[in-house]
């Protein structure tokens, strides 16, 4: 079934159908699902400015089973589904536009193997980030991947999701070894082992990252895992100018520095953490970085990259290995969307995502800050610099149709020059609703075409969130 026959999900027989369905769901589940109108409310949006999307139920699945009855049901049903861990991506991925059933897997939470010896754990798809970091101290290890968002793990392998630390760790893509999927029909599969590499046909681990819950659901992930590193410092510096900043840190890269973060925040971005996060820091364009290692390393490091930002400009450099001053520092990185909005009360946010080389990063940042003020709209600048994706943080309101209108100009103009330079629309957001006319222009219509047999290979009755990632528009 294409989007095309969910659109028409108000006919008598397919309204029928979905009623039948529906409390076929509720007999399997029963308190396990809910149309409550609160819960389903919380379960029709993420955190994008994207429009909501209302499901029609709520279940809440407690295993890989629970998984596989309910797909079949909404398979025999025609009925949506759309797999919900908390809801803080950003491109519109939870919202149900056509109904159906929110999957929520909150309950699946469970870390279910750990192996120090192998630097790998395996865990439900429902396991929030920050519980998994609490889980895997004991062991003296670590899961890298931070989007600062508190997000399920299952989450950020179905957006492919990044931050942070990727400039040193890698993705989501790099560090997941394989997955249990429950597909559109019921089955479950297995995409692979343990093993580091294999070339056992072709990689359905990779297929199913980064696709959105539009191919399946992922029931369990095994992780690649990290030793917490001896010593950690971080850093700060700052910046009369974007381009001077962003030329430092394309130096430190070339130069094959070990930073595990180099970040971006802009003048406009620190005043706004400040404010926040009851932080002083000085507002000034500011890189903040982090090292990991041994402490001769570290320290040797830190010299090294302190030499290179201040031949590019960089003042007040200092560096700390305290952890208190790391974390409040982070924190008030990642805190940086909030406080941005904040700057705006009862305004939404609206994130863009691209990535570029980094060799063009300087000038493609230094024309996005002038068409910023060009545009005349409220877009402090933060990003992963050190894999060259950046954010423009816009704050809009709904109701003013010039000013939404404007800003989606101004995004279109974003991706228009990142694509112009080799890069995405999205570097770790995803696609979600938001996105789908840029695929096409960033892929072409072959490679689309190809993704959307694929999918209609997977999910021939169009069930999995529908309305996402490759649908026509």
């Amino acid at each position: 079934m294409s989007s095309s026959v969910l659109l028409d999900s108000n006919s008598g027989d397919t309204k029928d159908l979905r009623n039948a369905g529906l409390r076929e769901i509720e007999t399997r589940f029963g308190s396990q699902a809910t149309r409550g109108r609160d819960v389903v409310e919380q379960h029709s949006h993420d955190e994008s400015h994207h429009l909501p999307g209302t499901p029609d139920i709520v279940v809440y699945v407690e295993s890989t089973e629970d998984i596989s009855d309910c797909l079949k049901i909404c398979s025999r049903h025609q009925l949506p589904l759309i797999p919900f861990g908390v809801g803080t991506s950003l491109e519109g991925h939870v919202n149900a536009l056509y109904g159906g059933v929110s999957l929520d897997m909150s309950r699946m939470n469970k870390m279910l193997r750990i192996s120090s010896d192998d630097l790998d754990c395996t865990v439900q798809s429902g396991m929030l980030r920050k519980q998994l970091a609490k889980e895997l101290v004991p062991y003296g290890l670590f899961f890298p991947v931070d989007p600062g968002a508190d997000a399920t793990i299952g989450g950020m392998a179905a957006t492919g999701a990044s931050g942070t630390t990727t400039v040193r760790y890698g993705a989501m893509r790099e560090l997941v070894l394989s997955m249990k999927v429950v597909l559109p029909n019921g089955t479950i599969i297995e995409t692979g082992g343990r093993a580091r590499k294999t070339s056992a046909g072709y990689d359905l681990t990779h297929l199913f990252i980064g696709s959105e819950g539009t191919l399946g659901v992922i029931s369990e992930i095994t992780l690649k895992l990290f030793g917490v590193p001896e010593c950690t410092a971080a850093a700060t510096v700052q910046f009369s100018d974007l381009h001077s900043a962003v030329s430092a840190v394309t130096a430190i890269i070339q130069l094959g520095v070990g930073v595990a973060r180099i970040e971006l925040i802009d003048k406009a971005a620190v005043a706004a953490v400040n404010a926040y996060s009851n932080t002083a820091l000085l507002e000034e364009n500011m890189l903040l970085l982090e090292f990991h290692g041994s402490e001769f390393v570290v320290n040797h490091e830190v010299a090294l990259a302190g030499s290179i930002l201040a031949e590019h400009g960089g003042t007040g450099f200092t560096s700390s290995t305290d952890q208190s001053r790391r974390t409040t520092l982070w924190q008030a990185r990642h805190d940086a969307a909030w406080a941005i909005r904040a700057q705006r009360p009862g305004g939404q946010i609206f994130v863009t995502d691209v990535c570029v080389p980094i060799s063009v990063l300087a000038d493609c940042i230094t024309a996005t800050h002038a068409d910023i003020t060009a545009t005349g709209i409220l877009g402090p600048i933060v990003g992963h610099v050190g894999d060259g994706n950046f954010h423009v943080v816009v704050v809009v309101s709904h109701e003013d149709e010039e000013e939404m209108s404007r800003v989606e100009s101004f995004n279109e103009r974003l991706i228009t020059r990142a694509l112009s330079m080799g890069g995405t629309c999205t570097g770790e957001h995803g696609i979600g609703v938001g996105k789908i006319p840029h695929l096409l222009h960033e892929l072409g219509p072959d490679a689309v075409s190809l993704m959307r047999a694929i999918k209609s290979a997977i999910d021939p009755m169009g069930i999995m969130n529908p309305g996402k990632v490759t649908a026509e528009q």
